[in-house]
């Protein structure tokens, strides 16, 4: 598998960005945007990205966090600290992850391995609640998958829902970060919008972060199999999408 660092700047600030595909693969694959968790662009979200891609896709990952956040060591309060930073100021996630998208797109043109004309999405916890925010100004994902997400509703009430593709959510019934109430207001929200959504709700004991190999908690926890199962209904959904 290759992996490319990609710089770009958002208000004068550095960030990198990271193209990961396998790079014996000879044909040209979707593009599949990825927005990772809390933890940012680091080991871990990079062997995520690595599973997405396999031999079928060619995931860009954003950096919404800064050059070099992901290789500090940080504790909870520091995470949530860095994700609610990005979460409570709408504009500068729109515009980071617009700057992320585009330079990554502008890359991975130059590398000849993606096919552009087919462009879907994903996003981990609380990358999904900055996914649904790009998708929800007009972003131009044709389908869009997001795994236990965090903040998956509006951080600015009656923001318009301007999505243009498809959208999955695949979440645990007693997930506590995000409670199905959350959840029923996006299905309300994408319905609204007429949006083609679909959402798969594994049921108990399926918590939050259950793709995330190094969730260990009673509120977060990694689950082998569902997560081999959210990548199979990935698949079967970018199939039917792109």
């Amino acid at each position: 598998m290759a992996e490319k660092k990609v710089p770009y700047q958002v208000g004068g600030r550095q960030f990198e960005g990271m193209i990961v595909y396998d790079d014996a693969v000879t044909g040209k694959r979707p593009i599949v945007f990825m927005q990772p968790d809390w933890k940012g662009v680091c080991p871990d979200t990079i062997g995520q990205a690595r599973a997405v891609a396999g031999r079928d896709y060619v995931v860009l990952m954003a950096d919404m966090f800064g050059a070099g956040y992901g290789a500090k060591q940080k504790t909870v309060d520091d995470l949530r600290a860095g994700m609610l930073a990005v979460h409570k100021d709408l504009p500068f996630t729109l515009s980071c992850g617009a700057a992320a998208y585009d330079a990554l797109l502008s890359e991975v043109q130059k590398l000849g391995v993606a096919d552009t004309g087919r462009k879907a999405a994903i996003g981990y916890c609380a990358g999904g609640g900055y996914a649904l925010e790009q998708a929800r100004a007009g972003a131009d994902f044709e389908a869009l998958v997001v795994f236990h997400v965090t903040n998956p509703n509006p951080v600015v009430a009656g923001t318009p829902c301007n999505i243009k593709g498809r959208v999955l959510a695949i979440h645990g019934r007693v997930d506590p970060v995000t409670p199905k109430p959350m959840m029923d207001a996006l299905e309300e929200e994408l319905s609204k919008a007429k949006v083609d959504w679909q959402v798969m709700m594994f049921g108990p004991p399926a918590v939050h972060s259950f793709c995330d190999p190094t969730a260990k908690g009673p509120a977060t926890q990694y689950d082998e199999k569902l997560c081999r199962k959210s990548y199979m209904l990935m698949r079967d959904f970018f199939a039917e999408s792109l």
